[in-house]
């Protein structure tokens, strides 16, 4: 088969702007048949934008794009399926009261009536053709994010996509979880799709893709084979600049005990405990990480924290700088601990929802942050003003005002406008939930280096991540939590990445889960779910059956 057999879709001079801005300029691609095809590229640099053309989301205003030789034209989702190209988004697209089945054929033509039983079995061929674990009849609302994922990706499969674009596929998925994705993967490739992956994790690109096509502000800048590259260069050409990868981890300074938590203790939606019985300690000067499958409390942990989420019982005890005796925050709102002279900032995993208002302008954003501490009858504007051209200043925010919506902005600048505006309020705790999800590596370093700024100030930093490279560099200590409770802590500097994947899934501390790996019998099943299946994944990993993640 000659190359030009193997391109399955060719896009040509490929334009696309909004609002005068060029979010794709004459950009071409080749995507094979038989191949894993990285994109790469900063926040802002026109990736998702190109693909959202080709699933059909949006369409461009100039260029070609082909597929299997034949020109055509994408103006809707129902047009790329039918032309075989199918999208798995970083936020699922499911119902969640419908079964695995029902969400698979969901918006497809026929009647009434589904044969639940002719489709399950169509379901399991697709399944075990590539190697998923999945139960056409379980609710989506009962499902783990993997199996959530499973669904996206057996849809688009079952409704005949020969061309798959996966987008951040790998962010909240644990080191076993990703393993079992790759698998996946490299079978499709074998079975001749054509799979394209969104991710900003040098280290997947390098272990998955076969080839990388790297954008910057919209601009295609090379096409480079995988086996031929580093992780080194392909940054240099994304940044368009040397950057360094390694993090830095200053030595804590003096540690003084700001945070004590004890039995915490919370209930979801169903009533049902979200967090149960946790315990942690959180110093100053330092970062404490907290490590977790999705869904494991570290929303509800976090929240509790800063006084968001009602308590079923606990005790959030915060010691002050002076060395006082101490005061309790349990149940204690967020306006009430303020009034109390206690800064504590949270960066919520909701940039948009609960950290900033969408639609309204830096300028309002930050002043959310100093509303009530005016005494007259007029709000004051020109200090939150100076201090938003301040942050675009420091934190080099791409924005073309500071009286433009946060909704108009890429992700990551979003998020520096966030933490920036919650750094400046010079806390004493600091709460940061996924600060750096869907960020490229170079504003992803940039919140890093913010953190560590805060963390040789002496704020108590509680760092809440779904990368545990990330983790393991950044943080002194990590906080694992499985199904609601702590698992362990570990020393951030003598663990593992497989320790850390193993204590995710098992209700045991560091020391019984190292044992458990001795334990005859293991052998790896699929995505882990249930707490059996976890404990034989995560000791599976731990003998090393399948390598480093």
């Amino acid at each position: 088969m000659t190359q030009t057999d193997q391109i399955a879709v060719q896009m040509t001079d490929i334009c696309k702007s909004f609002n005068h801005v060029m979010a794709n300029d004459h950009i071409s691609l080749d995507i094979r048949r038989g191949e894993v095809l990285a994109l790469l590229g900063e926040n802002g640099s026109g990736k998702t934008t190109l693909v959202n053309m080709l699933s059909g989301i949006y369409f461009p205003d100039s260029g070609e794009i082909r597929v299997n030789g034949r020109l055509v034209t994408i103006r809707s989702p129902r047009d790329a399926f039918a032309l075989g190209i199918g999208m798995v988004h970083q936020h699922f697209k499911l119902v969640d009261v419908f079964t695995a089945a029902e969400n698979i054929v969901l918006g497809l033509p026929g009647g009434m009536r589904i044969d639940r039983r002719a489709l399950a079995k169509e379901i399991q061929e697709i399944a075990a053709r590539y190697g998923f674990d999945i139960q056409p009849n379980k609710k989506i609302y009962d499902m783990s994010v993997s199996e959530k994922q499973t669904v996206e990706i057996v849809k688009v499969l079952y409704r005949g996509a020969d061309v798959l674009i996966l987008d951040e596929p790998t962010a909240v998925l644990t080191p076993q979880e990703t393993r079992k994705l790759f698998a996946v993967l490299r079978r499709m490739k074998a079975d001749g799709k054509a799979v394209v992956i969104i991710t900003h994790k040098l280290n997947e690109v390098l272990e998955v893709s076969d080839r990388v096509h790297i954008l910057r502000k919209g601009k295609y800048i090379a096409t480079v084979n995988t086996r031929e590259t580093t992780a080194q260069e392909l940054t240099e050409k994304m940044v368009g600049r040397a950057v360094s990868l390694a993090i830095e981890r200053p030595e804590p300074g003096e540690r003084k005990l700001r945070l004590a938590v004890t039995g915490l203790s919370c209930l979801n939606r169903d009533g049902l405990p979200a967090i149960d019985d946790i315990d942690l300690e959180l110093y100053s000067g330092e970062i404490l990480g907290v490590a977790g499958i999705a869904g494991s409390g570290q929303k509800e942990l976090c929240e509790a924290l800063a006084g968001l989420y009602p308590l079923k019982k606990g005790s959030i005890r915060y010691y002050p700088a002076d060395g006082g005796a101490g005061e309790e925050l349990a149940g204690m709102p967020p306006t009430e601990i303020l009034r109390r002279g206690i800064v504590m900032s949270f960066v919520p995993e909701d940039r948009l929802g609960m950290g900033l208002v969408a639609a309204m302008d830096m300028t309002d954003n930050v002043m959310l942050r100093s509303y009530y501490r005016g005494n007259g009858p007029f709000v004051d504007r020109k200090t939150p003003r100076a201090l938003a051209r301040q942050l675009i200043d420091q934190l080099e925010i791409v924005t073309p005002g500071v009286d433009t919506p946060v909704r108009l902005l890429s992700g990551g600048n979003v998020q520096k406008v966030l933490l920036g505006r919650e750094i400046a309020s010079s806390p004493q705790v600091l709460i940061v939930a996924y600060p750096v999800r869907g960020l490229d590596i170079n504003s992803s370093y940039t919140v890093y280096d913010l953190l560590n700024q805060e963390k040789q100030r002496g704020v108590a930093v509680l760092f809440i991540g779904e990368d545990l490279d990330v983790l393991l560099e950044l943080c002194d200590r990590i906080l694992v939590l499985c199904g609601g409770r702590v698992s362990g802590v570990v020393d951030a500097r003598h663990t593992t990445k497989e320790e850390i994947g193993l204590m995710m899934t098992m209700h045991q501390g560091k020391e019984t889960a190292a044992a458990a790996q001795d334990e005859p019998g293991f052998v790896e099943p699929t995505f882990p779910h249930e707490e059996a299946s976890q404990a034989k994944t995560a000791a599976a990993t731990q003998n090393g059956e399948e390598g480093r993640a």
